[in-house]
């Protein structure tokens, strides 16, 4: 599937082969000894890890040394206290993953100001331009992952049902991505079907968001939230009161790939590649640090994910076998061979 989305100020993608390290690259980087910091909105997720896996794997292969890595523990005030203090480190990069697109704005407009290179992952703060404040932006195409996770989810909503689209209330380019694609796809495609939208502003509070709807005399046919982590509280919240709806999400997380392999109510996934962006991040960042323009804008496609394909998929995406919790829940194949015999 290609690159469906704009980018925060409408530019278009670059695929991830755009930005390619050859040996003399390498070999120049090596001789420098870069010195790079990331800062994650979270480190708790698998996805954030994976992320952060593929970032340092490839900058270490081209001699950059990652000083720190801070997990800003979905704070704005954690990050924000975080990059005055990084500024002051005399470092060649900071890769940054913005918690919010207003509150820490400033704070990231002090990195480039510092003369320290700014690559961004996943959000824009407000009034950041590319080339001018940040070397590039690197993401997911986070509106054709929300078109997916729409697609997925019709297949399991009656004629003339509700979803309920459970958002993060903050100003996120990702999540709001996510959202409008989600809408969109299901008012084109199967307008008998009514999306309500709701918010919550922490992990913390998306399960008692969940549970008020659950438990409405009239209660959603279905569910998207806008990606795994969230979700896994709302299955949590479904366990409770024994009330299952078929739901979609964004991130091929263990537990709730473990609920669609299992036939649970997890009935899609629109997969990220977390692995291979991180490798993209840390070849633009050094690309970037040579001296050489990197494109303002680049994203990855995603992948869909249902119960046919999730073992595969989790293979490639996490470039490990799959859990036994996925692995158990697929009904064996038959045995070609020896069905002949």
């Amino acid at each position: 599937m290609g690159i469906i989305g704009l980018g925060p100020h409408g530019e278009r993608a670059a695929p991830p082969e755009r930005v390619v390290l050859l040996p003399n690259d390498i070999a120049m980087a090596r001789r420098k000894k870069f010195r790079v910091a990331i800062i994650m909105h979270t480190l708790e997720s698998d996805w954030s890890k994976q992320l952060v896996t593929g970032i340092i794997g490839t900058l270490g292969d081209a001699g950059a040394i990652v000083v720190e890595v801070v997990d800003c523990s979905f704070s704005a005030e954690a990050q924000i206290h975080a990059l005055k203090r990084i500024r002051l480190m005399q470092l060649d990069c900071v890769i940054s993953l913005p918690i919010t697109s207003e509150a820490v704005a400033d704070a990231h407009r002090m990195i480039a100001e510092s003369g320290t290179r700014l690559v961004l992952v996943d959000n824009v703060p407000s009034g950041l331009l590319p080339s001018k404040d940040y070397a590039s932006f690197v993401s997911a195409d986070n509106y054709g992952l929300g078109m997916m996770a729409a697609e997925m989810l019709s297949e399991h909503i009656p004629q003339n049902g509700s979803i309920a689209l459970l958002g993060y209330d903050k100003e996120f380019f990702a999540t709001n991505e996510r959202e409008i694609s989600f809408s969109r796809w299901i008012s084109t495609n199967r307008p008998d079907i009514t999306t309500n939208i709701y918010h919550f502003n922490s992990i913390r509070t998306v399960g008692q968001l969940a549970k008020d709807l659950l438990t409405k005399p009239y209660c959603p046919s279905g569910m998207f939230v806008v990606w795994d982590t969230p979700c896994v509280e709302v299955l949590k919240v479904m366990n409770q009161i024994d009330n299952h709806v078929p739901i979609t999400t964004i991130d091929l997380g263990s537990e709730v790939a473990s609920s669609l392999a299992q036939n649970g109510p997890i009935k899609g996934i629109s997969a990220q590649r977390p692995f291979q962006q991180g490798e993209s991040i840390g070849k633009t960042t050094v690309t970037d640090l040579l001296g050489r323009k990197c494109p303002d804008w680049v994203a990855l496609p995603g992948l869909a994910v249902r119960q046919s394909n999730v073992a595969e998929s989790y293979q490639a995406i996490w470039r490990m076998p799959a859990p036994r919790a996925i692995l158990d829940g697929l009904a064996p194949r038959k045995n070609n061979l020896n069905s002949e015999i």
